[in-house]
């Protein structure tokens, strides 16, 4: 990974160098060296230049510095197509087929894909830099496999023999165009950053959740609400690269617009079709600038050149609609294999939201049973107060300042004790059954 930061990053300025060696000295003098922020990538001041880490078809990478409107000139793309590519901003998830060009934007992977080449914005992320390696890999891996495949063919055709085709099938059944490898590398890097954070928030939020249903504390709490904001920010990130594969599976005409080799080709063909054309009038002795009388070419001629020109445009239409529908499968069966892939991390989040859900319940339910338990004990204390404030009443009566005969009775104070307290005992006893046959507390 060092080797390859070093040969992609340009050269570092001679600033850069003397600060280096400066803080090298600080740091053996014992002081702390300044640390500095490295911003490759960066639209440069005064210049409107970026960096480019720019990919070829054969694997080979290298710096290139360029602006703007060069860069739309050179993918002939409209200027809101950049702008996603732009670091500064947030956009979310895009895969736009143009007609020259493929814009991905993909978590950290934003990039251009051309038939011959991927550009990519230059930066230290890692993702950056794996997608880089992973890339060139592929490239060479099937360069080589192109090449055995097609020495293998050779040797079976010298030895005479007529099955090489059953040997290897078609001579590349499995091939894929250039930018769609770049598409596949693109999708899986997307899909594998994604799913890891969901690995990772499972790991963290698992425990956590179980600590909260068995202590709920405001602590706990405080880590549910936040983790459950990674896991609704995280969502809807799958959920926007899961929706934007699901529309370009559902449109074939955007998946048609995507074959930028076949594109390519075609153009070739029919610049080149235009050039023996006009070569073969000019060998043909007529001239290409004056126009050409009905009545020099004999009537045959004609009408064999328009049966030719007739025969050639609607072959050309049959190879084209079968290349056409042959791409629009090779391309849908690799979204639907990475939409599987996303899809199976959505329903992970989902799964985690559901039993964030699921806790947060039981633990609503348990604060629901604490507070009911409150409710019957206070329920309890009042009827018990209310018993007591009969004494009270009682205490007030006799203590009024007048005289009865009942003062004059030794056990006058005794009975009215029993009474009252046989009084208020059957009061709340009367409250508890009354309680019990309304179903207000489980005795």
């Amino acid at each position: 990974m060092a080797d390859l930061k070093e040969r992609l990053l340009p050269p570092k300025p001679q600033s850069a160098v003397n600060l280096r060696d400066t803080a090298n000295r600080s740091s053996t003098s014992g002081r702390q060296p300044f640390q500095g922020m490295d911003v490759l990538g960066l639209k440069k001041r005064g210049q409107g230049l970026r960096s480019w880490i720019r990919v070829d078809a054969s694997g080979n990478s290298q710096v290139i510095e360029v602006d703007k409107f060069t860069m739309m000139r050179r993918c002939d793309l409209p200027a809101r197509d950049l702008r996603l590519l732009d670091p500064l901003f947030v956009y979310p998830s895009t895969i736009l087929g143009r007609e020259k060009a493929i814009v991905v934007n993909l978590e950290q992977i934003r990039c251009i894909i051309t038939a011959d080449e991927v550009l990519l914005l230059n930066s230290l992320d890692s993702y950056v830099l794996q997608y880089v390696v992973e890339l060139q890999r592929r490239l060479t891996t099937s360069g080589v496999s192109e090449v055995w495949q097609t020495d293998a063919a050779e040797l079976y055709r010298r030895r005479g023999s007529r099955n090489f085709d059953n040997a290897f099938g078609s001579p590349s059944p499995d091939y894929l165009p250039f930018e769609f490898r770049a598409l596949e590398v693109a999708l899986e890097s997307a899909c594998t950053f994604l799913d890891s954070q969901a690995a990772e928030l499972e790991i963290e939020a698992y425990p956590l959740l179980d600590e909260l249903t068995s202590k709920i504390s405001t602590l706990n709490l405080e880590r549910v609400r936040r983790l459950k904001s990674r896991l609704v920010a995280l969502t809807r990130r799958v959920q926007k690269v899961r929706d934007e594969i699901e529309q370009l599976m559902d449109d074939d005409g955007d998946m048609a617009e995507m074959y930028l080799t076949e594109k390519k080709r075609r153009m070739e063909t029919s610049i080149y079709g235009d050039q023996s054309l006009v070569a073969y009038r000019s060998t043909d002795g007529a001239s290409v600038s004056a126009p050409v009388s009905p009545v020099s070419s004999p009537p045959e001629a004609r009408r064999l050149e328009k049966s030719l020109s007739i025969a050639r445009s609607r072959h050309e239409s049959m190879r084209s609609s079968e290349s056409a529908t042959e791409s629009i499968e090779e391309l849908e069966m690799l979204l639907e294999a990475y939409f599987v892939v996303i899809d199976s991390t959505l329903n992970k989040l989902t799964s985690l939201k559901e039993y964030i859900d699921d806790t947060e319940d039981f633990i609503n339910i348990q604060l629901d049973n604490v507070r009911n338990q409150l409710i019957q004990f206070e329920l309890l204390l009042t009827t018990a107060t209310f018993v007591v404030a009969i004494f009270g009443v009682v205490a007030g009566i006799f203590g009024m300042n007048f005289e009865i005969p009942l003062f004059d009775y030794p056990d006058a104070f005794k009975w009215v004790l029993i009474i009252t307290g046989v009084t208020g005992a059957v009061i709340f006893s009367a409250f508890v059954w009354f309680f019990k046959y309304r179903r207000l507390m489980p005795l």
